[in-house]
């Protein structure tokens, strides 16, 4: 497990009221990266814990390296701890519906109250607008933020294949955070800071809101698009298997040509510039198909390999958790399920000097740090017991 005072945000102390994927994420990330993390959850546990089919592995994922202690924040006496924590933190994050913060006392301005120098994010589904007080989902985010319509084919809109925008809102919240943490070190106040699903989803349209701008023509849905580049596709082998390949350069042109030995289009200048070998797609493709299916998988990637061609097998997720690139230098982490079996994870995809943020404490069951944050609060072994008696907090 990585030490954790070799991390660069070692010392920086989170409290994190969250669920499901969007903020979790920010908690795991900032851990990842040598944070306190605490998580407080209901005593009963977080809901996400008991999440099935496609939420099964929420947990699992976004939770590790962080500390879990479990209060009723419906009681006084919850909220007293939960107020003695963010007196010391430095950052609150949250992302649970509009108003449920402030509703509890919780909002950022009666806790800044409590600690100016707190930065408090909040993960939500809109940014301040019209739609500030409307409940959101990933997917809701997708459908109205035009991804679904790119991503399926025309007139059947589909959401992706992941949790893409509460990953990717999460990911703002921490660059926000990271942004207020060097503002304080100037001013020595904290602040309110926000990321959403909606905009998140916006910002990754962008590119094909300019694209719009520019032709003045609206871009079509990912599989009906007209590709930049004319060999750029899924292609059958010979094994009734599939490559994804791309020639995406003059220079790869030629290297393709001269890999599978086609002089004749190598030279023909029809094909000579990217834009020409566009235009002439529907002759060339086949052309390409028919050869690819000369070769099995394995020889087609193979000899790709040599071509410095960009390609790629259709993995599968759980391809992935043997790929030999992905469990190279720390690229994946293991944690123990409730089951007691392991699972191994991605690893946060970035290397600072060299190395993978990694493991630094499993994920944590229902309430395991409750006893020892309450001690670093000062409360006694007999102050515990009663306030686990009462049911305000859970020590298991």
């Amino acid at each position: 497990m990585a030490e954790t005072q070799h991390l660069p945000l070692s010392g920086i102390k989170v409290i994190e009221f969250t669920h499901m994927v969007m903020g979790p994420t920010v908690g795991v990330m900032l851990a990842d990266l040598g944070a306190d993390v605490i998580k407080i959850e209901p005593t009963k546990g977080d809901n996400t814990r008991r999440l099935v089919g496609a939420g099964a592995g929420y947990f699992a994922m976004y939770n590790r390296n962080k500390r879990s202690i479990c209060l009723d924040m419906k009681s006084d006496t919850g909220k007293d701890i939960a107020r003695k924590l963010i007196k010391n933190a430095d950052v609150v994050i949250e992302n649970f519906r509009p108003g449920a913060m402030e509703k509890l006392g919780f909002g950022y301005d009666d806790l800044k109250a409590v600690n100016e120098r707190l930065i408090y994010c909040s993960e939500k589904g809109f940014l301040r607008g019209p739609y500030e007080q409307r409940t959101a989902l990933d997917e809701v985010a997708q459908m109205m933020g035009g991804l679904a319509y790119m991503t399926g084919p025309p007139g059947r809109p589909l959401r992706a294949g992941a949790s893409v925008i509460d990953v990717t809102g999460g990911m703002f919240g921490v660059i926000a955070i990271l942004a207020a943490i060097e503002e304080r070190h100037r001013t020595g106040k904290g602040q309110y800071v926000k990321s959403s699903l909606y905009e998140t989803t916006a910002y990754l349209v962008g590119q094909h809101m300019a694209q719009y701008a520019v032709t003045g023509t609206p871009a079509q849905p990912m599989p009906a698009r007209i590709s930049s580049w004319a060999v750029y596709d899924v292609f059958e082998t010979a094994d009734d298997d599939n490559v994804f390949v791309g020639v995406v350069s003059d220079t790869q042109w030629v290297a393709f040509c001269e890999a599978f030995g086609l002089p004749e289009m190598a030279n023909n200048p029809d094909y000579a510039t990217n834009p020409e070998r566009v235009k002439r797609r529907d002759s060339l493709i086949p052309t390409v198909r028919a050869l690819f299916r000369r070769y099995s998988k394995a020889d087609l990637m193979a000899k790709l390999e040599t071509t410095g061609l960009p390609y790629a097998p259709i993995a599968k997720p759980e391809d992935l958790i043997d790929d030999p690139h992905l469990n190279a230098a720390g690229g994946m982490v293991e944690v123990t399920l409730d089951s007691g079996d392991k699972a191994k994870l991605p690893a946060m995809p970035i290397e600072m000097d060299g190395a993978r943020p990694g493991l630094r404490k499993d994920l944590p069951k229902i309430g395991e740090h409750t006893v020892e944050v309450l001690v670093s609060l000062g409360y006694s072994d007999i102050e515990i017991k009663e306030l686990a008696a009462a049911g305000t907090v859970r020590c298991d």
